[in-house]
């Protein structure tokens, strides 16, 4: 799949960046500018979000496997990955395909870890359901404004930040007629393999994965990365280091985004 991409930057070695659920490149556009000065950066629109191609396949092999074909079309052999959340699945499941590929690891606020056992993690986890089908649910046909918009999913969905950024996803047509860029159905019928940990077990009794530096961000408030998950990661990744961004909860870039590209910036020398 072809995958539609932003760049900054001309000079320095290639680094990738993979958003996660409900996002997009444009996300990270901010991120991507301060890192610009030393790295030729790519941001990505994965599968089924942002600009990039609709599929009924929503995978982290085939994300994977989008991820490869980006790197082969853009004649880049070795990158920094950094992905987030779902895109931080997807730089991990391309690391232990291809550890040749990966200049270093960056993973932001997830673990290699199945996430299906709700009431362990984070409310926001258990409420993707709820949140899809309140997207899908909006009579997109009835709406006149984003505030239309925001003011029916708040029936469902509380949290004034998370409807801001799901209807970053919502977009006028020509005729001006609203349309979701993401594609809610395959998410939703997808969900319990987004929700799905990776197969760790066989690259662990191997001794992990080595070959590159790691480095894991967890924001503070945030139980997507809890203490007892620290010890998989770092069989799985023996490099890897982990940090904690403060006064910071799932979403590091766009709550703390200046401690998050210092942090950055020093893993990165």
């Amino acid at each position: 799949m072809k995958l539609f991409f932003r760049k900054y930057g001309e000079a320095g070695p290639p680094l990738i960046i993979v958003h996660g659920l409900y996002g997009a490149s444009d996300n990270w556009v901010s991120i991507a500018r301060e890192l610009e000065d030393r790295f030729e950066v790519f941001a990505v629109d994965q599968r089924n979000h942002g600009e990039s191609p609709h599929n009924e396949q929503h995978t982290y092999e085939a994300m994977r496997d989008d991820l490869l074909e980006f790197m082969d079309d853009q004649g880049i052999d070795k990158a920094v990955l950094l992905g987030h959340s779902m895109g931080g699945k997807t730089v991990m499941a391309f690391a232990m395909a291809w550890p040749e590929r990966v200049e270093s690891l960056i993973v932001v606020d997830i673990a290699p870890i199945a996430y299906h056992d709700l009431a362990e993690h984070s409310q926001m986890t258990a409420n993707h359901a709820k949140m899809i089908d309140a997207m899908l649910d909006l009579d997109l046909d009835r709406l006149e404004s984003r505030e239309d918009a925001s003011r029916a999913l708040a029936v469902s969905i509380g949290s004034e930040r998370i409807r801001l950024f799901l209807l970053k996803n919502l977009e006028r047509s020509k005729d001006q007629s609203f349309h979701w860029k993401i594609n809610l159905p395959v998410l939703k019928k997808s969900l319990d393999e987004i929700m799905d940990g990776l197969p760790t077990e066989e690259y662990i009794k191997k001794g992990g994965i080595k070959g590159f530096p790691a480095f894991f961000v967890r924001g503070e408030n945030s139980d997507y990365i809890r203490q007892e998950d620290h010890d998989l990661i770092r069989k799985l990744f023996p490099t890897a280091e982990i940090v904690s961004i403060s006064n910071s909860g799932h979403w590091v870039h766009a709550e703390q985004p200046d401690l998050l590209v210092k942090n950055l910036k020093y893993f990165l020398g």
